[in-house]
């Protein structure tokens, strides 16, 4: 299997129901160490991805994940629209470009890193991202779903490993060691797109 036009509409649907229900978690998150808006930004910006996707002509998962992107960063406040746009903008490229839903995660990865000028320890989404990253990579030869399933599995540690430290960058690094003790809400969204992504995954391949 690959990700296809159906299965990235469902990913994108599936995420979307998914910040829908943490909303208020995310939000509390923020507001412990950010501007308490996270929650409230990303319910916005899934709604609007809804229905940009649903006046979207059958296409390539490619375009469903380069809309999403320029979706978010157009409608998501702070700076969770320019660093979710941006993910999903490197993964719609990347697949339009032949490559790899693999290849497409570095580019996420990449393109976050280089928006965001953060690396894992710093208490962000990269914390989540990049494990995430590594273990699709590497257990990609055994499959999508099982990749997927080790993305979503390493991206919900990288978030718990968010809780003790001291933030470096973004709104929180304003607290300095009052941030310790809190997890990353971007890092807490970032997990939850890809545990979404490994649940339509392995439904396709029941089907």
């Amino acid at each position: 299997m690959s990700v296809d036009e159906a299965l990235a509409r469902e990913w994108i649907a599936a995420v979307a129901e998914s910040v829908r229900a943490e909303a208020q978690h995310l939000t509390d998150l923020d507001t412990a160490i950010g501007d308490g808006d996270h929650g409230v930004n990303m319910r916005r910006g899934f709604d609007a991805v809804t229905t940009a996707l649903g006046g979207l002509e059958p296409t390539s998962a490619g375009d469903v994940l380069g809309k999403t992107g320029t979706t978010l960063l157009s409608k998501v406040g702070g700076a969770s629209g320019p660093l979710y746009g941006t993910v999903f903008r490197a993964l719609g490229k990347t697949l339009r470009q032949g490559g790899t839903f693999a290849e497409g995660l570095q580019a996420a990865l990449d393109g976050v890193r280089q928006l965001g000028k953060a690396e894992v320890g710093d208490k962000t989404m990269v914390d989540a991202l990049a494990p995430a990253v590594d273990a699709y990579a590497g257990a990609f030869a055994s499959g999508e779903p099982v990749a997927a399933r080790a993305a979503a599995e390493a991206a919900k540690a990288g978030a718990a490993s968010t809780v003790p430290l001291i933030a470096r960058k973004g709104r929180a690094s304003y607290l300095g060691e009052r941030s310790a003790g809190h997890p990353d809400p971007g890092a807490t969204s970032t997990a939850l797109i890809l545990e979404a992504l490994a649940r339509v995954t392995a439904r396709a391949n029941d089907r």
